[in-house]
């Protein structure tokens, strides 16, 4: 019966756990829900999934609009939020903008979701 699941009032036993392993600092959380919401866009996933894909792990914006079917405003756009994120570096070549992953970005977020999301706090 539901009710059987109750606390009983008035129990001896604590209601909480401490904490017993580092947590995650505010400033931490913020960079971390930043660069997530970069990633959180299925057009910006297969957008660092074509620039791994490209020779030398580097791509021209002018070819990654056909494959994700956008517009290059909005192409370059995602790629703005990637950029700020710390994912991708931007390197403009005359008229046009080339993109690169940066080296062990995914890997460091990887890591510190890892670090901190762990139950128990294990790490």
């Amino acid at each position: 019966m539901a009710l059987d699941l109750l606390p009983v009032v008035g129990s001896s036993a604590a209601c909480c756990t401490p904490v017993t392993a580092p947590t995650i600092s505010e400033d931490d959380a913020q960079q971390l829900a930043r660069t997530l919401k970069a990633l959180a866009d299925p057009t910006r996933l297969r957008l660092l999934s074509l620039i791994a894909a490209h020779e030398g792990g580097e791509a021209c914006v002018c070819d990654l609009t056909a494959p994700v079917g956008l517009s290059q405003p909005t192409v370059s756009h995602h790629l703005k939020q990637l950029t700020e994120a710390g994912l991708v570096t931007r390197e403009k070549r005359g008229v046009w903008a080339y993109f690169t992953i940066v080296p062990g970005a995914v890997d460091a977020l990887a890591a510190h979701l890892g670090q901190h999301l762990r139950v128990g706090g294990a790490g």
